[in-house]
Formats: C-alpha cells, structure tokens, sequence
C-alpha cells in the first residue's frame, strides 16, 4: 500500500491543488484504519465519490464534494501530466511535456520501442529505457486501463502557431533556475506558443539556455558546450522581439 499511496500522491500533487493532494494522502490513511481499501492503487482516485468519502474522519459533505470536483477537473489536464503523475523514473515535467509533445497520445508512447523514443530530441537513452520498462509492467498496464476507463484524457493538445508569431521557430531551449516573472510551465508554453521547443537536457543542438537562479549544472554544461545563456531580462526581450538577426 506504501507505493500507491505514493504514487496516488503524486497524481494528486500534479492533477489537483497542493492542498487537496494533502488530504488524499489523508483519505489514504483513513482508509487503512477501516480496511475500506478506496485507494488501492492511483487510478481509484477517480472512482472516489460523494458518498464513499463523507463517513470518514475530517470529511464533511461540502469537503468531499469540493474534493470529487477537483478530481472530476483533474481528467482533462492532458498527457504531459498524466506522465509525470504516472511517476516514470527519470522522466520529469520538462521530459514529460517534450514527450507528450511529440508522441501525442499514450498509445503511441506505450508502442514505441527505445529507439523511437529515443528520437525524440531532448529523450535520451536513460529515459528512453524506463519509460519502455514501465509500460512492459502489468500492475501500470492495469492503472493505466482504470484512467482510460476513467475518462482521463491521455492525448497531448497540439499547438498551432501563425507565421507571423513564430518568431521562435527552429529554436530549442532548456530551462533552468528559477525565474521571478514566469512559472516552469509559463515559460515553455511562452516559447511554444512563438513555435519554439523547450527540451530537459543540453547538447551542441541547444539554441539557448534560459537560467534563472540557483540554476545548476545545466548552465555549466551549456558554458563548456559554448550554449548562448540568457538572463530572465534577455529571455522576456527575445519573447517579445524575436532573436538577433544572425540566429
């Protein structure tokens, strides 16, 4: 029960607010203590109802409606967080949306072999391996049949850009640090949306690394591979009028 409870919490934490994540690893407990077993692995979490919930401790009936809401909301987030709540090892948010991307749907994902995904620019070959791995597994082949089940949507949305708002087309980028204006997902779906890629990892194909503070180890990979880095000042500067001429 220790592992779903874990992993129950991180498709909590990614699919529903931080607070209602917190009183599902709570359920969690209750359940336990009465041998109700509601959570027996992630994908029960959208089984949940109205009446299951009420009868236990510190659930009154306005929470436990408010809590199936969000859950109910939580269905259509889309791939990318489906992936990263699935809890692959290796496979953060950034991987997760560049793999979404470029995939589109689980189906796809769940049938490409290590090659394919490795393809994928910005999958390397570690995460290429356990995210192959994971689908070979029955107990996350069964979950992933309770979200399809669930109605969870399991496609990734495709971003349609005009012409004349590419201005980042062809570009790829890499995040890293944190930024004061934007938020990890703000700023990838701002590059995205002027037909740029954001990817994990640097390499020699990195058009730019973004660098926020406390940014780490990619911004000494992107100095020792002569990546342009650029500050939360340079990077707002390039959204809003493109990059240099000679890029």
């Amino acid at each position: 029960m220790g592992l779903a409870v874990q992993a129950a919490g991180r498709i909590g934490e990614q699919d529903v607010d931080a607070a209602r994540a917190r009183r599902l690893h709570g359920i969690e407990g209750h359940c336990a203590r009465v041998g109700a077993g509601l959570l027996r692995d992630p994908g029960d979490i959208y089984s949940l109802t109205v009446d299951a919930l009420v009868p236990l401790e510190r659930m009154a009936q306005k929470s436990a409606e408010n809590l199936v809401r969000a859950i109910e909301e939580s269905k259509g987030r889309g791939l990318a967080r489906v992936l990263v709540g699935l809890g692959i090892r290796h496979l953060g948010p950034t991987a997760a949306q560049t793999l979404a991307r470029a995939m589109g749907t689980l189906d796809a994902i769940e049938q490409a072999s290590v090659e394919q995904l490795t393809a994928v620019e910005g999958i390397g070959p570690v995460i290429a391996e356990s995210v192959a791995r994971f689908f070979q597994v029955e107990a996350n082949q069964q979950l992933i049949d309770k979200l399809r089940a669930a109605g969870v949507d399991l496609t990734a949305p495709v971003v349609q850009v005009a012409e004349e708002d590419a201005t980042l087309a062809g570009l790829t980028f890499v995040l890293t640090g944190g930024l004061e204006a934007f938020t990890r997902d703000e700023a990838q779906a701002a590059i995205e949306a002027r037909g740029g890629k954001v990817t994990s990892s640097v390499s020699k194909k990195t058009s730019y690394v973004v660098a926020g503070e406390s940014p780490g180890s990619k911004l000494a990979k992107a100095e020792s591979l002569g990546v342009p880095v650029l500050d939360e000042a340079a990077f707002v500067e390039m959204l809003e009028h493109g990059p240099p001429a000679d890029t």
